[in-house]
C-alpha cells in the first residue's frame, strides 16, 4: 500500500525568510522593509529616494537574497522535529517557490538543518506541480502546507482531494496573509508546529 504524503513549503513553514530579508535590505541596500500589512513591493522603501521601488528591482533583490544570503535563514520553531515526526508516517517532500537553478542550494540548506526531503521547485501558483507530485507518489492520504491563499486556491482547484493546511510561522506578517481558510480554499488555518503537527498526523490517517 502507498503511504501517506506531505506536501510543505518551506519559506515561513519550515525556516524563517521575511524577516532576514527585512535585516538584509536594510544592512546592505539602505531599504527599509515594513512587514506588517503590505506586499512585497509596496512593503519596501529606500531610504535616500521617494521614487517607489519597481517590480523588477523586488525579484532583483530577491534573487540575490537566495542566491547570497540563504545561510541567514533560521528555522520556524518546531519543524524540524515536526518533519522527523511526520517522515515517520509518510513521505515528505518541499515544493518551494524558487527558479530551478536554486533547488540545489536549497536541498542543501535544508540538509544544513537536518531535513532530508526531496525538493520540488516551481514559479507560479502551486496547483499543477503539486497534481504532478500527487501523480507521481500516488498516496492514500496528503497533506498540503503552505503559507500564500493563492495556493492554496490553485491546489483546490487542481487536486481537490489533497487536505489543505493554511500555515505561516512568522507572526509579523501572519495576522495579514489573507487566509485561505476564510476564504474556503483551506481545510485549516495553524500557524504552529505544535498545533499543526496533530492535525496533520490525524489527517494523514484519516481522522479529519
Amino acid at each position: 500500500m502507498s503511504r501517506p504524503l506531505v506536501i510543505t513549503d518551506c519559506d515561513e513553514v519550515l525556516l524563517h525568510m521575511v524577516r532576514h530579508f527585512r535585516d538584509w535590505l536594510g544592512e546592505q541596500h539602505g531599504v527599509d522593509f515594513e512587514l506588517a500589512g503590505n506586499n512585497f513591493l509596496h512593503a519596501m522603501k529606500r531610504r535616500d529616494s521617494d521614487r517607489p521601488m519597481t517590480e523588477d528591482e523586488v525579484w532583483e533583490l530577491l534573487g540575490l537574497f537566495f542566491d547570497t544570503e540563504m545561510g541567514r535563514q533560521t528555522q520556524i520553531a518546531g519543524s524540524v522535529q515536526a518533519i522527523a515526526e511526520l517522515q515517520r508516517e509518510a513521505d515528505v517532500v518541499v515544493l518551494t517557490n524558487l527558479v530551478d537553478k536554486r533547488n540545489a542550494a536549497r536541498t542543501q540548506q535544508l540538509r544544513d538543518f537536518g531535513i532530508e526531503a526531496r525538493v520540488f521547485t516551481n514559479q507560479g501558483p502551486k496547483g499543477e506541480a503539486l497534481g504532478r507530485i500527487v501523480r507521481e507518489y500516488g498516496p492514500s492520504r496528503s497533506v498540503f502546507i503552505d503559507d500564500i491563499a493563492n495556493h492554496h486556491q490553485s491546489a483546490a482547484d487542481v487536486v481537490p482531494q489533497v487536505h489543505r493546511l493554511h500555515f505561516c510561522g512568522e507572526p509579523a506578517i501572519a495576522p495579514h496573509v489573507p487566509c485561505a481558510l476564510e476564504a474556503g480554499h483551506a481545510h485549516a488555518r495553524i500557524d504552529s508546529w505544535d498545533q499543526a503537527l496533530p492535525w496533520i498526523l490525524g489527517t494523514l490517517h484519516g481522522e479529519a
